[in-house]
């Protein structure tokens, strides 16, 4: 199982980058767990200014905005 994490506020971009990743996830047959970190101290200990942003293994694939549905497919078949 894969673990996901988009980190932000809990805007509508950030819920909705994390739908996203679970239906993109599940298209894909990949099992995830999207976890959502919404503590401003753990967002900036990844680095992140602009959210929402995704972290896959403890690294940061992208930042500010709602990721492309063929970008997350390439992260999870990287994985």
């Amino acid at each position: 199982m894969k673990v996901v994490k988009v980190l932000g506020s809990g805007c509508a971009n950030c819920v909705n980058t994390a739908r996203l990743i679970e239906q993109v996830a599940q298209a894909q047959g990949v099992d995830v767990t999207v976890e959502k970190v919404t503590d401003m101290e753990a967002i900036m200990s990844y680095g992140v200014m602009s959210t929402p942003g995704v972290v896959m293994d403890e690294k940061v694939v992208h930042s500010g905005g709602i990721p492309r549905a063929e970008e997350i497919a390439l992260w999870l078949k990287s994985e």
